[in-house]
């Protein structure tokens, strides 16, 4: 399998852009979805590279101007509250009319991350009892 990075990009149409390098050239190309542009990539790279779809695998990354508009789940003004930034220059990041250092841009990312974590360690209840599953010693047991 060849890993090659693509950088995901918000675009103006509501469509998702992506960017690869490969070989000192820049592929550029859009789609509705995320599964769409990975099969649009693949097609390109086999036309101009003769890389055989079948072994790409690509490392996905986002740029910050994609991330809080594909995950609109991901609240902003958390996210800037967490890093202690005011949220207009956070928003000026996603929109990509400024750009973080790339040590803010780890810290964001570190960010982001935490709220993940939480969200896995979350517990849900129903009627007194929690409705989830959690492993101990190799087993999974239902917690109740």
């Amino acid at each position: 399998m060849q890993k090659i990075l693509l950088i995901i990009e918000k675009g103006a149409d509501k469509d998702l852009w992506g960017r690869v390098s490969f070989d000192d050239n820049l592929i550029v190309d859009s789609a509705s979805s995320l599964e769409s542009l990975e099969k649009k990539m693949k097609k390109t790279l086999h036309g101009l590279h003769g890389v055989n779809p079948a072994t790409i695998e690509f490392d996905i990354a986002h740029d910050l101007t994609a991330v809080f508009s594909e995950k609109a789940y991901l609240n902003l003004s958390v996210v800037a509250q967490k890093l202690g930034i005011n949220r207009s220059l956070m928003a000026q990041y996603a929109a990509g009319s400024k750009f973080p250092s790339t040590e803010r841009a780890r810290a964001i990312e570190a960010a982001i991350h935490e709220l993940g974590r939480d969200l896995l360690s979350l517990q849900i209840a129903v009627k007194g009892e929690r409705v989830g599953r959690r492993k101990t010693r190799n087993k999974v047991k239902n917690i109740a």
